[in-house]
């Protein structure tokens, strides 16, 4: 089954975390402040680091499947 597949768990929690830095990264960014002068740039490069993993993940993921068909 679909959900049980190891590497769609890993691309799924992956996407997740993209999600999760970037969503922190908006809210500072519209917040303000000293967080954002401070981190804005490291969180938007490590969503960069982590998007391409999640997307590396994804590929792989249709690449396996699509040779096990």
């Amino acid at each position: 089954m679909l959900r049980s597949d190891p590497l769609f768990l890993a691309a799924a929690a992956a996407s997740l975390g993209v999600l999760v830095i970037l969503i922190i990264g908006v809210a500072s960014f519209a917040r303000g402040g000293e967080f954002n002068r401070k981190h804005s740039n490291r969180l938007m490069r490590y969503r960069i680091y982590a998007q391409a993993v999640a997307v590396a993940l994804i590929v792989l993921f249709v690449a396996w499947r699509g040779a096990g068909n």
